[in-house]
């Protein structure tokens, strides 16, 4: 738009009063100001859009083409105000999160449902991926927020702890009892003898468990790949092999004996995970609430 939006505001306002002191009056300028803007206007667009009487100002032809297509303009300008103030108001928003299928279902969503009880306005979209994706798309400015395993790199990175998180070997009581009438139940055995259930390659825990093995000189010989966490647990629920879960989300299956956990020496060593989001960015307002609720939710005791 090559005019100053100004004097379009001006040109809307004698338009609708039809008189230049009474529009003067309603803007808080003088007359003369009135007159130069129109003028100038007049002048920039080389058509006349006013014709002067004695009972004020009249649009020409030309002036009506150009009122219509303002009021439009300045009606939609005042409608996007409105909806602002009303996202102030009832606190809307809009949150992007990352996090994994596991992650979301045990730690993300009943979190998520006190806080939308509370602000129903906030709109979230949830990026349903793995712990690395996550932290490209939060690198890339493309979600507000990811929950994931600790990061080793925190350039530019906040990180806000939620809890630690212990992996283990779990199986039935009734297959582990056919791995000894098999001839083997020690730690070793099962890992030579057994089905052992890992999530697939890629994956942050899958990462992680392999590291641990490598160290404490372990490898599977029959390995079966799952691609989701409720599906493994599923697969060792039905007695095909030992598991490799997150136990923090298998503690009722724990304590009433369908798993029996494997014994792993030395223990493998508890996870860090909790909310990841850019330092450098600026917050939404919403975002900013769902931060501090977050940090209440997990941590009800801790000071804010």
């Amino acid at each position: 738009m090559e005019q100053n939006l100004s004097l379009y505001r001006i040109f809307f306002e004698v338009a609708q009063t039809g008189n230049i002191s009474r529009a003067a009056k309603n803007l808080y300028i003088s007359q003369p100001a009135i007159s130069k803007a129109i003028s100038r206007l007049e002048d920039n667009l080389r058509l006349p859009l006013f014709i002067r009487n004695s009972r004020g100002v009249q649009l020409t032809d030309e002036g009506v083409i150009l009122f219509e297509h303002v009021r439009d303009a300045f009606g939609t300008l005042s409608h996007g105000e409105d909806e602002l103030k009303r996202m102030v108001e009832l606190g809307v928003g809009h949150i992007r999160i990352g996090v994994s299928t596991v992650l979301c279902k045990y730690v993300l969503l009943p979190c998520l449902k006190e806080f939308i009880a509370r602000y129903p306005h906030v709109k979230f979209t949830i990026h349903n991926q793995s712990t690395l994706q996550t932290l490209e798309l939060l690198e890339k400015q493309q979600i507000d927020l990811g929950l994931t395993a600790e990061p080793t790199h925190k350039k530019n990175i906040t990180f806000d702890k939620v809890m630690d998180i212990a992996d283990g070997f779990l199986a039935t009581p009734a297959y582990l009892t056919n791995m000894r009438l098999r001839g083997g139940g020690a730690q070793s055995d099962i890992f030579k003898n057994g089905t052992i259930l890992m999530l697939e390659k890629g994956n942050v825990t899958r990462t992680y468990i392999e590291d641990y093995l490598r160290e404490q000189h372990l490898e599977p010989s029959h390995l079966l790949e799952v691609s989701t966490m409720d599906l493994l647990v599923d697969f060792a629920r039905i007695g095909l092999g030992a598991g490799c879960v997150i136990k923090n989300f298998v503690q009722e299956e724990l304590e009433n004996g369908t798993f029996v956990e494997i014994p792993m020496s030395p223990p493998i060593p508890d996870r860090t995970i909790g909310f990841v989001y850019n330092s450098q960015s600026a917050h939404s307002k919403a975002l900013a609430m769902f931060i501090r609720f977050y940090r209440h939710f997990y941590h009800p005791t801790a000071s804010t």
